[in-house]
C-alpha cells in the first residue's frame, strides 16, 4: 500500500501545484479574509471528492461518452467562471478611488462575505467542470492496488485527494494572511483584483470556445 500512496501523494502534489481556475478563486477569496479562502478550499475540496466518488461509481463515463452531456457542463462551467471574473472586475472598478466608487468599495469590503457563500463557491466553480469529472475516472484508477476492491479504494483515494489537497491549498491562505499588511493597500488589492478577475475571464472564455 505504502508503493501506492506515495506516488499518488506525488501526483496529487503536481496536480495542486497547477495553476487553475480553483487556485485562482482560492487566491482570491483569501484577499478577502483567511476564513474566506479556507471556506473556499473546503468548497472546492468537497467538489473533488464529489467527482472522485462519482467516477468510483463509473457514472462520469457516461459524461466522457456523451458530447451532448459534457457540452452542456462546459457551457455551465464557461458562465460559472465568465461570471467570477465579471464580478471581481466590477468589484475592482467600485474600489478605484475618487468618488463615491471608493466609498462604496470601502464599504463592501466592510461587510465580510458569509461562510456559506465562500464554500459554496468553491463547490460551484469545482462541479461545473467537466475537465474535472473526466480527469478523475482517468486518474483514480491508476492508483487502485492490484487485488484490491475498485469502488472502496477509489472512494478511500478521492477522500485522501481532497484531504491533501486541503492542507495544499490551506498553505496559499496562510500565506496571504501573512501578506495582509501589504495586500491590504487599496492600489495593491485592486490591482490583484484585476488581474484575478481578468484571468477567471479568460478562462471562462476560453471554456466557451473549446471543443
Amino acid at each position: 500500500m505504502l508503493h501506492t500512496l506515495l506516488p499518488f501523494l506525488g501526483a496529487c502534489t503536481l496536480i495542486a501545484a497547477s495553476p487553475g481556475p480553483s487556485t485562482l478563486l482560492i487566491i482570491r477569496q483569501s484577499l478577502r479574509s483567511r476564513r474566506a479562502g479556507f471556506l473556499t478550499v473546503l468548497g472546492n475540496e468537497t467538489g473533488v471528492f464529489v467527482w472522485g466518488t462519482v467516477a468510483a461509481f463509473g457514472l462520469t463515463a457516461l459524461l466522457a461518452a456523451s458530447q451532448v452531456a459534457y457540452d452542456v457542463m462546459r457551457v455551465v462551467g464557461a458562465v460559472t467562471l465568465i461570471g467570477f471574473g465579471v464580478r471581481t472586475l466590477l468589484e475592482a472598478r467600485r474600489g478605484e478611488p475618487g468618488g463615491d466608487g471608493m466609498r462604496e468599495g470601502a464599504a463592501a469590503e466592510a461587510v465580510p462575505r458569509s461562510g456559506f457563500a465562500s464554500y459554496r463557491s468553491g463547490l460551484l466553480l469545482n462541479l461545473a467542470n467537466p475537465k474535472a469529472a473526466v480527469f478523475a475516472m482517468s486518474f483514480l484508477p491508476q492508483f487502485v492496488p492490484a487485488g484490491a476492491p475498485q469502488l472502496p479504494a477509489m472512494v478511500g483515494l478521492a477522500a485522501l485527494w481532497a484531504v491533501f489537497e486541503i492542507g495544499y491549498y490551506g498553505t496559499y491562505v496562510w500565506c496571504v494572511g501573512r501578506l495582509q499588511h501589504l495586500i491590504s493597500r487599496a492600489a495593491v488589492r485592486r490591482r490583484l483584483e484585476q488581474v484575478s478577475g481578468g484571468v477567471l475571464l479568460l478562462l471562462g472564455v476560453r471554456m466557451a470556445v473549446e471543443s
